[in-house]
C-alpha cells in the first residue's frame, strides 16, 4: 500500500502577561497561503532536526525571541487544515516573562505581542491552537508552580496575584489568594527584602520555591 506524502511542522504558543493583557507572539504572514494573515509563529521540521529543535529555530528566526523552555502542547493533523498539502503540525508551549519587542524575520511580515482576546481570524487552524494553549496555561496554574514564569526573579504576592487574575480572566480576593499562596508548600521562597514599588506599605520580596506541583492545587474555584 502506498502512503501519500506529508510534513511536518512546528508551531508555538508563547505567552506573557504585559499589563492587564494575557498577550500572544504572532507574526504576520509575508507569503502565501494567508498571505497578511496573523499567525503563530512556526514552520516546516528538516530532515535532519528534531521537533524540539526545529521549534526553537523557527522562533528565533521569525521572531528574533529566545524563550528557553518549550513543553509539547498538542499535534494537529486535519487533512484540510493547510492548502498546500498534507500537513501535521505538533504545537509547542511556553510561557514567559514580559519579553522585548520581536524582530520579524524570513517569510514573517512583522511579529508582535498581540493580547489573546484580540487575537482572531488567525492563519491555518491557529485559533484553535492559541485556544488550546491558553486553556493548558490557565489549567497548569492550578497545579504547578508555572504562574512565577511570567514573573522576574523576584516578585511580590500582589504581582503573582496579578498573573492569575489576567491569566484566569478574575479578579481574586487579595487575603485569600495571600494566604494560600504563602501557605502552600514550596511554591515561593522569601528573600528577606522588601519592596515599594507597588505602592503602599513595603511588601515583600519571593522567588520561585522549589515545588514543581501545588499541594493543595490553586483551583480557580475556590481562589
Amino acid at each position: 500500500m502506498a502512503f501519500p506524502p506529508f510534513a511536518v511542522t512546528v508551531d508555538l504558543v508563547v505567552l506573557t502577561v504585559r499589563g492587564d493583557d494575557l498577550c500572544a507572539l504572532l507574526v504576520r504572514r509575508g507569503e502565501e497561503p494567508f498571505l497578511g494573515r496573523d499567525a503563530l509563529p512556526g514552520g516546516f521540521v528538516r530532515p535532519d532536526e528534531d521537533l524540539a529543535a526545529a521549534a526553537t529555530r523557527e522562533l528565533a528566526e521569525e521572531t528574533g525571541l529566545d524563550v528557553g523552555h518549550l513543553e509539547q502542547l498538542a499535534s494537529y493533523g486535519a487533512p484540510d487544515r493547510d492548502p498546500r498539502q498534507r500537513v501535521v503540525t505538533v504545537a509547542h508551549l511556553a510561557l514567559v516573562p514580559d519579553q522585548p519587542a520581536p524582530t520579524a524575520g524570513t517569510d514573517a511580515a512583522d511579529a508582535r505581542w498581540v493580547p489573546v482576546a484580540q487575537a482572531r481570524e488567525l492563519a491555518f487552524d491557529h485559533d484553535r491552537v492559541l485556544a488550546d494553549g491558553v486553556e493548558r496555561a490557565r489549567a497548569k496554574l492550578e497545579y504547578t508552580a508555572l504562574a512565577t514564569a511570567f514573573c522576574g526573579p523576584e516578585f511580590t504576592v500582589a504581582q503573582l496575584r496579578r498573573v492569575y487574575e489576567v491569566v484566569w480572566g478574575r479578579a481574586l480576593d487579595p487575603r485569600n489568594f495571600h494566604r494560600k499562596v504563602t501557605g502552600t508548600p514550596g511554591l515561593l521562597d522569601p528573600t528577606g527584602e522588601t519592596t515599594t514599588r507597588d505602592g503602599g506599605r513595603p511588601a515583600q520580596l519571593y522567588r520561585r520555591g522549589p515545588a514543581e506541583q501545588l499541594h493543595p492545587p490553586l483551583l480557580r474555584a475556590d481562589t
